[in-house]
């Protein structure tokens, strides 16, 4: 059993724990912000009023938990929170590649024309992957990125249901919306593998406990899920087309994104927001 960690000096004692705890933390938070970003983008677009109330909530509580991990990686003095959100280059950024993948055609402020199929498919899917990964983190040797983890998981079961509860209705629904929803699966099924991956460091976080489960694990688990809820699975192979986010390995969308999240922080540094 590794030792428990309670402090960011102590888990800076040892070079290998603390590089992987960092990586988990990029991970962690860069994953949830760009899906909230992207669930941003929906504000007022989203099918009906109740659902861009909902959707609203999930992404501003995924918003919330992205600004934890950038927290947890200020007090371990990585730097500052609102820096390592805004001020990173794309190459440094940990999210998975199909999580910054846009909405649709258009810009949010001019003809945004978005397909909701992909909102439901990726949401559903990311959220499945994060249920498993912080269960997995839940018991971590660093104990702030454990409380953070079990304080997530309370809330996390609503927004799981709700894009489950989605995907079950439109593979339900009519023809065209059976369609729509199986393509964005298909699509997701080639560009989603390397969200499911730890990184280079994966056996310095299995090593120290900082994760308790191996990716294979982690995407054994994930499959089953949502073998569950899909009525027709691809037969092909998971990949990543779009190369591997956790190594740096980025599209175009992430410049988009990163662009437009810190347009107001780069309107003035060194404000304090």
């Amino acid at each position: 059993m590794s030792e428990i960690i309670e402090t960011p000096d102590q888990a800076k004692q040892d070079p290998t724990y603390f590089q992987a705890l960092k990586e988990l933390l990029f991970q962690l938070a860069d994953d949830d912000l760009l899906i909230a970003f992207r669930g941003s983008e929906w504000l007022g677009l989203a099918p009906h009023i109740e659902e861009d109330v909902a959707y609203s909530s999930i992404t501003q509580n995924t918003m919330g938990h992205a600004v934890m991990y950038y927290n947890l990686l200020e007090a371990l003095g990585v730097g500052k929170a609102d820096i390592l959100a805004h001020d990173r280059k794309p190459s440094e950024r940990r999210n998975g590649s199909y999580l910054e993948k846009r909405n649709g055609e258009g810009t949010y402020l001019e003809e945004p024309y978005y397909d909701w199929a992909l909102a439901v498919v990726r949401n559903y899917f990311y959220e499945t992957f994060k249920k498993i990964k912080l269960e997995a983190i839940a018991n971590s040797s660093y104990q702030p990125l454990a409380h953070v983890a079990r304080k997530v998981l309370m809330e996390h079961p609503y927004h799981l249901a709700h894009w489950r509860i989605w995907m079950r209705q439109l593979q339900g629904a009519t023809e065209e919306a059976k369609k729509r929803i199986q393509d964005r699966v298909e699509e997701a099924w080639n560009e989603f593998a390397d969200v499911l991956e730890l990184g280079a460091l994966e056996a310095d976080m299995r090593k120290h406990q900082l994760i308790m489960i191996s990716a294979e694990e982690l995407k054994a688990k994930w499959l089953e899920e949502v073998n569950n809820v899909l009525r027709e699975t691809p037969q092909s192979p998971l990949q990543q087309k779009y190369g591997n986010g956790r190594n740096g390995e980025h599209t175009g969308d992430l410049e988009q994104a990163l662009d437009t999240l810190a347009e107001v922080y780069n309107s003035d540094k060194t404000a304090a927001w």
